[in-house]
Protein backbone atom coordinates (compact mmCIF):
# COMPACT_ATOMS: atom_id res chain seq x y z
CA UNK A 1 0.00 0.00 0.00
CA UNK A 2 2.87 2.22 0.84
CA UNK A 3 3.50 4.91 -1.54
CA UNK A 4 6.87 5.76 -0.22
CA UNK A 5 5.99 9.32 0.60
CA UNK A 6 7.68 10.89 3.07
CA UNK A 7 6.03 14.78 3.40
CA UNK A 8 4.46 14.96 6.44
CA UNK A 9 1.33 16.28 6.04
CA UNK A 10 -0.63 19.41 6.87
CA UNK A 11 -2.25 19.72 9.81
CA UNK A 12 -6.00 21.21 9.23
CA UNK A 13 -8.34 22.38 11.90
CA UNK A 14 -11.97 23.72 12.43
CA UNK A 15 -12.94 27.50 13.66
CA UNK A 16 -16.29 27.97 14.24
CA UNK A 17 -15.51 31.68 15.55
CA UNK A 18 -13.00 34.10 15.64
CA UNK A 19 -11.80 32.63 18.75
CA UNK A 20 -11.61 29.48 18.04
CA UNK A 21 -9.53 30.57 15.22
CA UNK A 22 -6.81 32.12 17.15
CA UNK A 23 -6.78 28.93 19.14
CA UNK A 24 -6.39 26.69 16.23
CA UNK A 25 -3.43 28.97 15.20
CA UNK A 26 -2.02 29.34 18.39
CA UNK A 27 -2.26 25.56 19.23
CA UNK A 28 -0.25 24.11 16.09
CA UNK A 29 -2.56 24.31 12.66
CA UNK A 30 -1.23 24.52 9.82
CA UNK A 31 -4.52 25.96 8.12
CA UNK A 32 -7.82 26.45 9.25
CA UNK A 33 -11.24 25.70 7.66
CA UNK A 34 -14.06 28.10 8.52
CA UNK A 35 -17.80 29.10 7.25
CA UNK A 36 -19.35 32.61 6.20
CA UNK A 37 -22.61 33.38 7.55
CA UNK A 38 -23.77 31.42 4.76
CA UNK A 39 -23.12 28.30 2.05
CA UNK A 40 -21.50 26.83 5.36
CA UNK A 41 -22.44 22.86 6.12
CA UNK A 42 -22.29 23.92 10.17
CA UNK A 43 -24.76 26.82 10.85
CA UNK A 44 -24.78 25.37 14.89
CA UNK A 45 -21.00 27.00 14.15
CA UNK A 46 -21.07 31.02 15.32
CA UNK A 47 -19.57 31.71 11.79
CA UNK A 48 -17.95 34.52 10.01
CA UNK A 49 -19.10 37.93 9.63
CA UNK A 50 -17.41 40.24 6.94
CA UNK A 51 -14.95 41.85 9.87
CA UNK A 52 -14.72 38.80 11.36
CA UNK A 53 -13.55 36.83 8.44
CA UNK A 54 -11.21 39.68 7.30
CA UNK A 55 -9.89 39.69 11.21
CA UNK A 56 -9.73 35.87 10.98
CA UNK A 57 -7.11 35.67 7.58
CA UNK A 58 -5.28 38.73 8.55
CA UNK A 59 -4.44 36.99 12.28
CA UNK A 60 -4.02 33.93 10.53
CA UNK A 61 -1.66 34.84 7.91
CA UNK A 62 0.63 36.78 10.34
CA UNK A 63 1.27 33.13 11.55
CA UNK A 64 1.50 31.42 8.45
CA UNK A 65 -1.36 29.69 8.63
CA UNK A 66 -3.49 29.61 5.62
CA UNK A 67 -7.49 29.83 5.61
CA UNK A 68 -10.06 27.57 3.99
CA UNK A 69 -13.59 28.71 3.72
CA UNK A 70 -16.35 25.94 3.21
CA UNK A 71 -18.98 26.89 0.48
CA UNK A 72 -20.25 23.19 0.68
CA UNK A 73 -23.92 23.58 0.82
CA UNK A 74 -26.20 22.49 -1.70
CA UNK A 75 -27.46 26.00 -2.55
CA UNK A 76 -31.33 25.92 -3.64
CA UNK A 77 -32.12 29.16 -6.56
CA UNK A 78 -32.87 31.65 -3.79
CA UNK A 79 -29.74 31.07 -2.76
CA UNK A 80 -27.32 31.50 -5.05
CA UNK A 81 -28.61 34.70 -6.35
CA UNK A 82 -25.98 35.93 -2.93
CA UNK A 83 -23.50 33.35 -3.99
CA UNK A 84 -21.48 36.17 -6.54
CA UNK A 85 -21.09 38.95 -3.88
CA UNK A 86 -20.28 36.60 -1.27
CA UNK A 87 -17.61 34.88 -3.15
CA UNK A 88 -15.70 38.35 -4.58
CA UNK A 89 -15.44 39.02 -1.29
CA UNK A 90 -13.86 36.10 -0.21
CA UNK A 91 -11.28 37.13 -2.82
CA UNK A 92 -10.71 40.24 -1.72
CA UNK A 93 -10.46 39.28 1.80
CA UNK A 94 -7.67 37.11 0.89
CA UNK A 95 -8.79 33.52 1.37
CA UNK A 96 -6.55 30.98 0.41
CA UNK A 97 -9.06 28.15 -0.69
CA UNK A 98 -12.97 27.89 -1.34
CA UNK A 99 -13.80 24.30 -0.64
CA UNK A 100 -17.15 23.40 -2.89
CA UNK A 101 -19.15 20.51 -3.37
CA UNK A 102 -22.10 21.53 -5.87
CA UNK A 103 -21.02 21.71 -9.72
CA UNK A 104 -22.87 25.22 -9.85
CA UNK A 105 -21.10 26.64 -7.13
CA UNK A 106 -17.68 25.39 -8.47
CA UNK A 107 -18.42 27.11 -11.59
CA UNK A 108 -18.72 30.40 -9.76
CA UNK A 109 -15.98 29.82 -7.36
CA UNK A 110 -13.46 29.77 -10.85
CA UNK A 111 -15.43 32.65 -12.12
CA UNK A 112 -16.12 35.04 -8.61
CA UNK A 113 -12.65 34.18 -6.64
CA UNK A 114 -10.23 33.47 -9.15
CA UNK A 115 -7.05 33.66 -6.50
CA UNK A 116 -8.46 31.68 -4.30
CA UNK A 117 -7.81 27.55 -4.31
CA UNK A 118 -10.90 25.02 -5.11
CA UNK A 119 -10.86 22.35 -3.14
CA UNK A 120 -13.86 19.47 -3.69
CA UNK A 121 -15.54 18.64 -0.66
CA UNK A 122 -16.31 15.60 1.39
CA UNK A 123 -20.00 16.37 -0.19
CA UNK A 124 -19.21 15.26 -3.41
CA UNK A 125 -18.17 12.08 -2.24
CA UNK A 126 -15.03 11.07 -3.78
CA UNK A 127 -14.51 7.31 -3.92
CA UNK A 128 -12.10 6.67 -7.00
CA UNK A 129 -9.80 7.83 -9.00
CA UNK A 130 -11.65 8.45 -12.29
CA UNK A 131 -14.10 11.24 -10.37
CA UNK A 132 -10.78 13.06 -8.42
CA UNK A 133 -9.11 13.19 -11.65
CA UNK A 134 -12.62 14.90 -13.38
CA UNK A 135 -12.21 17.17 -10.85
CA UNK A 136 -8.57 17.97 -11.40
CA UNK A 137 -9.60 18.66 -14.78
CA UNK A 138 -12.08 21.40 -13.73
CA UNK A 139 -9.54 23.19 -11.78
CA UNK A 140 -9.56 21.70 -8.23
CA UNK A 141 -6.43 22.09 -6.52
CA UNK A 142 -7.26 19.30 -3.50
CA UNK A 143 -10.12 16.73 -3.10
CA UNK A 144 -11.72 15.66 0.41
CA UNK A 145 -12.36 12.07 0.33
CA UNK A 146 -15.13 10.42 0.99
CA UNK A 147 -15.23 8.72 4.82
CA UNK A 148 -16.07 5.13 3.31
CA UNK A 149 -12.65 4.69 2.04
CA UNK A 150 -9.65 2.44 2.86
CA UNK A 151 -6.09 3.42 3.46
CA UNK A 152 -5.23 0.95 -0.08
CA UNK A 153 -8.00 2.77 -1.31
CA UNK A 154 -6.79 6.12 -1.06
CA UNK A 155 -3.41 4.92 -1.84
CA UNK A 156 -4.46 3.57 -5.26
CA UNK A 157 -5.96 6.88 -6.07
CA UNK A 158 -2.71 8.58 -5.15
CA UNK A 159 -1.30 6.66 -7.56
CA UNK A 160 -3.88 7.27 -10.11
CA UNK A 161 -4.01 11.03 -10.33
CA UNK A 162 -1.94 13.76 -11.00
CA UNK A 163 0.82 14.57 -8.04
CA UNK A 164 -0.47 18.75 -8.40
CA UNK A 165 -3.61 17.36 -7.29
CA UNK A 166 -3.69 17.35 -3.37
CA UNK A 167 -5.47 15.02 -1.17
CA UNK A 168 -6.95 15.57 2.39
CA UNK A 169 -9.05 12.95 4.56
CA UNK A 170 -10.21 12.88 7.68
CA UNK A 171 -8.39 12.21 10.61
CA UNK A 172 -10.40 13.02 13.79
CA UNK A 173 -14.28 13.66 15.17
CA UNK A 174 -17.24 12.30 14.40
CA UNK A 175 -18.91 10.12 11.73
CA UNK A 176 -21.53 9.83 9.68
CA UNK A 177 -23.46 6.97 8.78
CA UNK A 178 -24.80 8.53 5.52
CA UNK A 179 -22.80 8.48 2.45
CA UNK A 180 -20.47 11.18 2.30
CA UNK A 181 -22.33 13.51 4.58
CA UNK A 182 -25.26 13.35 1.98
CA UNK A 183 -28.05 12.65 4.36
CA UNK A 184 -32.09 12.93 3.82
CA UNK A 185 -33.02 11.62 7.46
CA UNK A 186 -32.85 15.20 9.07
CA UNK A 187 -35.43 17.00 6.74
CA UNK A 188 -38.26 14.07 6.51
CA UNK A 189 -38.16 14.16 10.23
CA UNK A 190 -37.80 17.67 11.42
CA UNK A 191 -37.41 19.53 8.15
CA UNK A 192 -34.12 20.52 8.83
CA UNK A 193 -31.85 19.98 5.97
CA UNK A 194 -28.75 18.56 6.38
CA UNK A 195 -27.32 19.38 3.13
CA UNK A 196 -27.79 23.01 4.09
CA UNK A 197 -25.75 22.99 7.08
CA UNK A 198 -28.92 22.23 9.42
CA UNK A 199 -28.90 18.81 10.08
CA UNK A 200 -30.34 17.48 13.63
CA UNK A 201 -28.30 14.54 14.09
CA UNK A 202 -31.19 12.10 13.94
CA UNK A 203 -28.91 9.47 14.01
CA UNK A 204 -27.59 10.48 17.21
CA UNK A 205 -31.50 9.82 18.72
CA UNK A 206 -32.67 6.43 20.38
CA UNK A 207 -34.71 4.03 18.18
CA UNK A 208 -36.57 0.74 18.51
CA UNK A 209 -36.31 -1.82 15.87
CA UNK A 210 -38.93 -3.93 15.07
CA UNK A 211 -38.55 -6.78 11.46
CA UNK A 212 -42.00 -8.50 11.72
CA UNK A 213 -41.72 -9.81 7.66
CA UNK A 214 -37.88 -10.81 7.83
CA UNK A 215 -37.52 -13.67 10.32
CA UNK A 216 -33.60 -13.85 10.98
CA UNK A 217 -32.89 -10.31 9.39
CA UNK A 218 -31.83 -8.05 12.65
CA UNK A 219 -29.03 -5.74 14.26
CA UNK A 220 -26.84 -7.15 16.78
CA UNK A 221 -28.18 -4.36 19.41
CA UNK A 222 -28.66 -3.74 22.89
CA UNK A 223 -32.46 -2.51 23.80
CA UNK A 224 -33.30 -1.48 26.83
CA UNK A 225 -37.07 0.40 27.30
CA UNK A 226 -35.49 3.32 26.01
CA UNK A 227 -34.74 2.20 22.89
CA UNK A 228 -31.60 1.73 20.68
CA UNK A 229 -28.71 3.89 19.33
CA UNK A 230 -28.49 2.18 15.90
CA UNK A 231 -27.48 4.86 13.94
CA UNK A 232 -25.08 6.33 16.11
CA UNK A 233 -21.53 6.09 15.05
CA UNK A 234 -18.28 6.48 17.14
CA UNK A 235 -16.14 8.79 16.71
CA UNK A 236 -12.93 8.57 14.60
CA UNK A 237 -9.32 8.86 15.79
CA UNK A 238 -6.32 8.16 13.71
CA UNK A 239 -3.73 9.74 16.05
CA UNK A 240 -1.79 6.35 16.21
CA UNK A 241 -1.88 5.97 12.86
CA UNK A 242 -0.84 9.04 10.80
CA UNK A 243 2.03 7.48 9.58
CA UNK A 244 0.43 5.21 7.64
CA UNK A 245 -2.37 8.25 6.51
CA UNK A 246 1.26 9.63 4.99
CA UNK A 247 2.30 6.48 3.61
CA UNK A 248 -0.91 6.28 1.57
CA UNK A 249 -0.47 9.99 -0.03
CA UNK A 250 -2.29 12.42 2.20
CA UNK A 251 -1.39 15.80 2.13
CA UNK A 252 -3.60 17.37 4.79
CA UNK A 253 -5.06 15.88 7.80
CA UNK A 254 -8.39 16.97 8.96
CA UNK A 255 -9.87 17.70 12.11
CA UNK A 256 -14.10 17.51 12.31
CA UNK A 257 -15.36 19.92 15.08
CA UNK A 258 -16.77 23.56 13.59
CA UNK A 259 -19.40 23.44 15.90
CA UNK A 260 -17.29 22.29 18.95
CA UNK A 261 -15.85 24.63 21.31
CA UNK A 262 -12.64 26.45 21.82
CA UNK A 263 -11.05 23.94 24.40
CA UNK A 264 -11.62 20.73 21.70
CA UNK A 265 -9.78 23.26 19.07
CA UNK A 266 -7.25 24.29 21.06
CA UNK A 267 -6.85 19.92 22.42
CA UNK A 268 -6.69 18.77 19.00
CA UNK A 269 -5.06 21.16 17.31
CA UNK A 270 -1.68 20.39 20.31
CA UNK A 271 -2.09 17.10 20.12
CA UNK A 272 -2.45 16.34 16.13
CA UNK A 273 0.39 18.73 16.15
CA UNK A 274 2.65 17.14 18.94
CA UNK A 275 2.05 13.60 17.00
CA UNK A 276 2.85 14.97 13.93
CA UNK A 277 6.34 16.73 14.89
CA UNK A 278 7.23 13.25 16.50
CA UNK A 279 6.26 11.69 13.58
CA UNK A 280 8.50 13.84 11.49
CA UNK A 281 11.94 13.68 13.52
CA UNK A 282 11.21 9.97 13.89
CA UNK A 283 12.53 6.88 12.25
CA UNK A 284 11.03 3.81 10.68
CA UNK A 285 9.28 1.90 13.35
CA UNK A 286 7.43 5.53 15.28
CA UNK A 287 4.69 5.51 17.69
CA UNK A 288 2.30 7.81 18.64
CA UNK A 289 3.53 9.89 21.70
CA UNK A 290 2.02 8.76 24.68
CA UNK A 291 1.09 12.06 25.95
CA UNK A 292 -1.12 12.74 22.71
CA UNK A 293 -3.07 9.62 23.58
CA UNK A 294 -3.90 10.67 26.96
CA UNK A 295 -4.35 14.11 25.41
CA UNK A 296 -7.48 12.78 23.09
CA UNK A 297 -9.10 11.14 26.13
CA UNK A 298 -10.02 14.73 27.63
CA UNK A 299 -12.45 16.50 25.21
CA UNK A 300 -15.54 15.54 24.81
CA UNK A 301 -15.88 12.80 22.44
CA UNK A 302 -17.52 9.59 22.13
CA UNK A 303 -15.47 5.85 22.00
CA UNK A 304 -12.97 6.21 19.48
CA UNK A 305 -12.43 4.27 16.37
CA UNK A 306 -10.41 3.58 13.34
CA UNK A 307 -13.87 4.29 10.67
CA UNK A 308 -13.25 2.83 7.37
CA UNK A 309 -9.40 3.27 6.80
CA UNK A 310 -8.85 -0.81 7.71
CA UNK A 311 -11.56 -2.41 6.03
CA UNK A 312 -15.28 -2.07 7.61
CA UNK A 313 -15.27 -0.77 11.14
CA UNK A 314 -15.39 -3.68 13.52
CA UNK A 315 -16.09 -0.87 16.64
CA UNK A 316 -18.54 1.32 14.60
CA UNK A 317 -21.52 2.06 16.77
CA UNK A 318 -22.00 2.31 20.34
CA UNK A 319 -25.88 1.23 21.11
CA UNK A 320 -26.28 1.74 24.61
CA UNK A 321 -27.01 5.53 24.56
CA UNK A 322 -25.19 8.53 22.57
CA UNK A 323 -23.66 10.77 25.35
CA UNK A 324 -20.25 11.97 25.27
CA UNK A 325 -17.35 11.06 27.29
CA UNK A 326 -15.90 13.96 29.18
CA UNK A 327 -13.57 13.64 32.16
CA UNK A 328 -11.82 17.08 32.37
CA UNK A 329 -13.12 20.57 32.74
CA UNK A 330 -11.18 23.88 32.28
CA UNK A 331 -10.94 25.93 35.21
CA UNK A 332 -9.38 28.73 34.35
CA UNK A 333 -7.44 30.91 31.20
CA UNK A 334 -4.36 32.27 31.91
CA UNK A 335 -4.17 35.92 31.55
CA UNK A 336 -0.07 36.35 31.78
CA UNK A 337 2.51 35.74 34.39
CA UNK A 338 4.47 38.72 36.68
CA UNK A 339 6.22 38.46 40.51
CA UNK A 340 6.29 34.45 40.08
CA UNK A 341 2.27 34.81 39.53
CA UNK A 342 0.07 32.52 37.49
CA UNK A 343 -2.67 35.89 36.55
CA UNK A 344 -6.03 33.50 35.32
CA UNK A 345 -9.54 34.10 34.54
CA UNK A 346 -12.11 31.53 36.49
CA UNK A 347 -14.01 29.40 33.97
CA UNK A 348 -14.99 26.46 37.04
CA UNK A 349 -15.37 26.76 40.82
CA UNK A 350 -11.87 25.65 42.29
CA UNK A 351 -9.89 25.63 46.26
CA UNK A 352 -6.68 26.03 47.42
CA UNK A 353 -4.96 22.85 47.14
CA UNK A 354 -6.39 21.88 43.56
CA UNK A 355 -4.13 19.91 40.65
CA UNK A 356 -4.52 21.04 37.51
CA UNK A 357 -2.99 20.12 34.24
CA UNK A 358 -2.01 22.99 32.53
CA UNK A 359 -2.05 22.79 28.43
CA UNK A 360 0.09 25.47 27.21
CA UNK A 361 0.55 26.16 23.05
CA UNK A 362 2.94 23.81 21.19
CA UNK A 363 3.71 21.85 24.54
CA UNK A 364 3.43 18.74 26.20
CA UNK A 365 0.91 19.51 29.45
CA UNK A 366 2.04 19.86 32.75
CA UNK A 367 1.13 20.13 36.39
CA UNK A 368 0.18 23.57 38.17
CA UNK A 369 -0.73 22.67 42.11
CA UNK A 370 -2.36 25.83 43.27
CA UNK A 371 -0.47 25.68 46.85
CA UNK A 372 -1.67 29.24 47.77
CA UNK A 373 -4.20 30.75 46.23
CA UNK A 374 -5.20 34.88 45.84
CA UNK A 375 -7.72 37.00 43.99
CA UNK A 376 -6.91 39.59 41.72
CA UNK A 377 -6.22 42.33 44.30
CA UNK A 378 -3.84 39.85 45.84
CA UNK A 379 -5.67 38.96 48.94
CA UNK A 380 -5.66 35.18 50.18
CA UNK A 381 -8.49 32.72 49.61
CA UNK A 382 -9.56 29.45 50.32
CA UNK A 383 -11.99 29.00 47.13
CA UNK A 384 -12.44 30.41 43.44
CA UNK A 385 -16.13 30.39 43.52
CA UNK A 386 -17.20 33.05 41.21
CA UNK A 387 -16.70 32.26 37.16
CA UNK A 388 -15.27 35.17 35.38
CA UNK A 389 -13.40 36.55 38.75
CA UNK A 390 -9.55 36.80 38.33
CA UNK A 391 -7.30 34.52 40.22
CA UNK A 392 -3.34 34.40 41.40
CA UNK A 393 -1.59 30.90 41.53
CA UNK A 394 2.18 30.91 42.47
CA UNK A 395 4.56 29.04 40.06
CA UNK A 396 8.00 28.66 39.18
CA UNK A 397 7.77 29.70 35.74
CA UNK A 398 5.83 31.77 32.88
CA UNK A 399 3.02 30.34 31.00
CA UNK A 400 1.73 31.60 28.04
CA UNK A 401 -1.69 33.75 27.99
CA UNK A 402 -4.46 31.35 26.65
CA UNK A 403 -2.85 28.59 28.25
CA UNK A 404 -5.57 26.39 30.15
CA UNK A 405 -5.60 25.00 33.86
CA UNK A 406 -7.74 22.17 33.63
CA UNK A 407 -9.41 19.65 36.51
CA UNK A 408 -10.50 16.07 36.35
CA UNK A 409 -13.99 16.05 36.61
CA UNK A 410 -15.47 13.72 39.63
Amino acid sequence: MATNNSKIPELLCPAGDLTRLKAAVDYGADAVYLAGEEFGMRTAASNFGEADLYEGIKYAHSHGVKVHITCNTIPHNEEITRLPAFLEMLNAAGADAVIAADLGTIGMVKKYAPDCELHISVQSGICNYETANAFYNMGAKRIVLARELSLEEIAEIRAKTPSELEIEAFAHGAMCVSFSARCLLSSYMTGRDSNRGDCAQPCRWSYSLMEEKRPGQYFDITETDKGTYILNANDLCMAPYLDKMRDAGIDSIKIEGRAKSHYYVAVTANAYRGALDSLKNSGENWELPDWVDKELNKISHRTYSTGFYFGRPENAQTYADAGYIRDYAVAATVDGYGDGMITATLKNKFSKGQIFDCLEPLSEPFEVKADSLYDGDGMPIETAPHPMMTVKIPFNRPIKPGAMLRMKTE
